[in-house]
C-alpha cells in the first residue's frame, strides 16, 4: 500500500497531539465526528483528511490548522514518499518514546515563561552542540 507523504505527515501530527493530550482514538473520534477506526486510518496516513474534517480535528485537538503542516520538510511534500517503514510504523524523532515523554513533561510546565526558558535552553544547547562538532567532510581516516 502506498502512502502519500503529506497524508502521513498530517496523520503523524494528529497522533502526536492526541497522544500529548492523553486522548484516546475513541475520544478524538467522538469529538470530531468519526469512528476510532477512521482516526487510526488518518494517523497512519492510509486515508486522506478532508478540509472540513481537518478543521474539526484542529478544534478537538486545540491547535491551529497550520499545526498539521508544521515541520514538514519541503522535499517531503514533493517526493511522494512517506516516512513509514515497511511494517507501517512512522520513522523519525517524533515516533520515539523519548520524544513523547519529553513533550509531555514540557507541556506539564504550567508557567509559560518557564516553558519559554526551557525551550530557549534546549535550543541553545542544540545550537552549541552543532557548532562544537568538528567538520568531517572528505577527511581521510586516521585509524591504523
Amino acid at each position: 500500500m502506498a502512502f502519500d507523504s503529506v497524508d502521513v505527515h498530517v496523520g503523524s501530527r494528529i497522533q502526536l497531539r492526541r497522544t500529548l493530550l492523553g486522548m484516546s482514538q475513541t475520544e478524538l473520534g467522538e469529538a470530531s465526528g468519526v469512528t476510532f477506526q477512521q482516526i487510526q486510518k488518518y494517523e497512519r496516513g492510509a486515508n486522506r483528511v478532508s478540509a472540513s474534517r481537518l478543521w474539526r480535528l484542529a478544534i478537538a485537538l486545540d491547535v491551529p490548522l497550520q499545526y498539521f503542516f508544521d515541520e514538514m520538510p519541503v522535499e517531503l511534500a514533493g517526493s511522494g514518499r512517506s516516512n513509514r517503514s515497511e511494517d507501517g510504523k512512522i520513522d523519525g524523532p517524533y515516533s520515539a518514546r523519548e520524544s513523547l515523554e519529553l513533550f509531555r513533561a514540557y507541556y506539564q510546565i504550567k508557567d509559560q515563561q518557564l516553558r519559554d526558558r526551557v525551550r530557549a535552553l534546549v535550543q541553545a544547547m542544540a545550537s552549541s552542540f552543532d557548532k562544537d562538532q568538528p567538520e568531517q567532510r572528505d577527511q581521510p581516516s586516521m585509524e591504523f
